[in-house]
């Protein structure tokens, strides 16, 4: 298949493009670069060093004999570009990376705020109207979030997508399914929740065949195309802002900071490594829905934990410090989270699951390349609201001078 992988650049991006390239595919990679940008922005970098996606490109091929093409395109801003180029390319899928993708990045400021509405709405809108207009017959496989559903505590299942509920009416009651109601927990997974709202009537009023993942939080640091070359190694996000928090974790512990659990370490999160999302991402695109079909949801995720339980697991294996510090987002102390995975496991995928090895592997990374970490940016400091922000935790290494008068 002629495949595009818009926002091809990024942290899943990136391997799911060497993964399907690996497999045979034609692959295009679409990308603004953008989060090369908000590094420059925040003044931080990849804790593993990455060359120009051109480079990566080119390496791939070096290695493999295998091309992936790299198309620079602004989604969100250049629609009649985006159109033209489907329009040339026609590809037979779309897999829709092209989002910004940190909630602490998205709760920072007001600019933050308008910029992650702006860029992931209008990206995804503009990618569903390009593919009407140009009566493109290609699979859409977008990249959400676990995070649409809230992280409360309901005391059941959280189930694929949809939700069976009964309604009374004049002539008794009648079952229906609706979309899982939404609970989003920052500016970023409420586009997310937009983005579903926008699926739903493109599929119904369009025919768009559309899948939508709605995925776990990622750890893990290689895939078995990244370990091919050292210059194809996947960017490792360790800040505040972009960093996942098990990965967090395992950084902290090789460069001997803290282990920040925030609040009480009772959220309990979804979780994926890095080569079961590419995994994923291939068995969704082998079961494409039918034009005419509704939205195919899934839950991308294989387990879940809280997040002190997970502190408390890499402490063990790294003799870390655990430090409990406030929490910076609104949200609830504790929550149970139960999640239905039916369906990818029916496919065939086989999870991998927390090892030590693993875990292992990516504080071997870590440490390979501590040298490029800034200790000053791995706090988490991004508050959900001005009240919130007054006691957030700066200096969790109590390093900051302090007056003695």
């Amino acid at each position: 298949m002629r495949i595009a992988v818009l926002g091809g650049d990024g942290f899943v991006g990136w391997p799911t493009a060497l993964h399907l390239s690996n497999l045979g595919h034609d692959i295009h990679i679409v990308d603004n670069l953008s989060r090369r940008w908000i590094d420059t922005e925040l003044g931080v970098q990849s804790l593993t060093p990455m060359d120009s996606i051109q480079e990566r490109c080119r390496i791939w091929h070096q290695e493999t004999g295998k091309r992936i093409h790299f198309h620079l395109l602004n989604l969100a801003e250049e629609f009649e570009r985006l159109k033209s180029w489907l329009a040339e390319m026609r590809p037979d899928a779309v897999i829709h990376f092209a989002e910004q993708r940190a909630a602490p990045y998205s709760m920072k400021t007001d600019r933050h705020k308008v910029y992650t509405v702006n860029n992931n709405t209008n990206a995804t809108h503009n990618l569903l109207a390009a593919l009407v207009e140009t009566g493109i017959d290609a699979h859409l496989v977008h990249l959400g979030t676990m995070g649409v559903y809230g992280y409360s505590s309901v005391g059941a299942p959280i189930p694929e997508g949809y939700l069976d509920i009964q309604i009374e009416t004049p002539d008794g009651p009648r079952e229906q399914q609706v979309l899982y109601p939404t609970r989003p927990g920052s500016v970023y997974h409420m586009t997310k929740s937009l983005d579903q709202i926008m699926f739903q009537f493109y599929a119904q009023n369009d025919g768009l065949r559309i899948t939508d993942l709605h995925q776990g939080i990622v750890w893990g640091t290689h895939t078995d195309q990244t370990r091919r070359h050292e210059q194809l190694i996947n960017r490792f996000d360790y800040d505040g802002d972009y960093g996942t928090v098990l990965n967090r974790f395992l950084i902290q512990a090789a460069i001997g900071h803290p282990l920040t659990v925030h609040g009480t370490g009772g959220q309990t999160r979804a979780f994926i490594h890095i080569q079961d999302s590419v995994r994923c991402i291939e068995l969704a695109l082998r079961d494409a829905p039918q034009a005419g079909e509704r939205v195919r949801i899934f839950n991308q995720m294989t387990e879940t934990h809280r997040v002190r339980d997970l502190a408390e697991l890499v402490a063990r294996l790294t003799d870390a410090r655990v430090a409990y510090l406030p929490n910076p987002r609104k949200e609830a102390d504790e929550n149970d989270l139960i999640v239905r995975n039916d369906q990818f496991l029916a496919l065939g995928l086989e999870p991998i699951t927390l090892a030590d090895g693993l875990l292992t592997e990516v504080v071997e990374v870590a440490k390979k390349y501590a040298h490029r970490i800034d200790r000053s940016r791995v706090p988490a400091v991004s508050a959900w609201t001005k009240d919130i922000a007054k006691r957030v935790e700066h200096d969790p290494e109590g390093k900051r001078l302090r007056s003695v008068s």
